[in-house]
């Protein structure tokens, strides 16, 4: 169930065309936006060249690019962010490292490809990228619970949600999923 049906309103009215309906969307939708790439973020040196402002303006400039995208509520509209974000994130760490290896760009320490997770533990972007790009090919379904709920903090409800699952469904995904991950990224 979408907790703002004013803002899937909006959604709607975005993509049917009303681009006036995006400068509607993003007050109230900026502050969502903000926490998730806060959360991405957290853990991070001070310094980090990515900062959580830049991230959301990034998202929102792929945001405005969506063309034909059936915006079905509020939660589908941040499973969809959370993908950006990934994608954002990735495309940096890979920018970054490529940098490092030469070139006139300014070195940069190997945690600035890296985001924090649960208990402190730390994960290199890319590696994770190309580890959800492997279990993409086991299982798609499962990746874009990992989008929603890891890169978007959203709910099992939400991902249910917006991925049109049950919940048991979604949990027992997230589950296998983390699993998964947990075994390829510590190998």
């Amino acid at each position: 169930m979408d907790r703002n049906p004013h803002i899937t309103g909006i959604l709607q009215e975005w993509g049917s065309g009303n681009q006036e309906a995006l400068d509607d969307l993003m007050p109230l939708v900026y502050d969502e936006l903000h926490r998730q790439a806060s959360r991405y973020l957290r853990g991070e040196r001070a310094n980090h060249t990515l900062q959580t402002t830049a991230l959301i303006n990034e998202t929102y400039l792929k945001l405005v690019d969506q063309r034909n995208v059936n915006w079905e509520s509020r939660t589908h509209f941040f499973a969809i962010a959370s993908k950006l974000m990934r994608r954002i994130l990735v495309d940096h760490a890979r920018e970054k490292k490529r940098a490092k290896r030469g070139g006139d760009a300014v070195t940069v320490s190997f945690d600035e490809t890296t985001v924090v997770i649960d208990k402190g533990r730390t994960i290199d972007l890319i590696i994770l990228d190309e580890a959800l790009n492997r279990l993409m090919k086991k299982d798609e379904r499962q990746v874009r619970v990992v989008e929603c709920r890891y890169f978007g903090g959203l709910t099992l409800e939400e991902t249910a949600s917006a991925l049109k699952l049950s919940r048991t469904t979604v949990a027992n995904d997230w589950m296998m999923a983390k699993a998964w991950l947990h075994r390829e990224l510590t190998r």
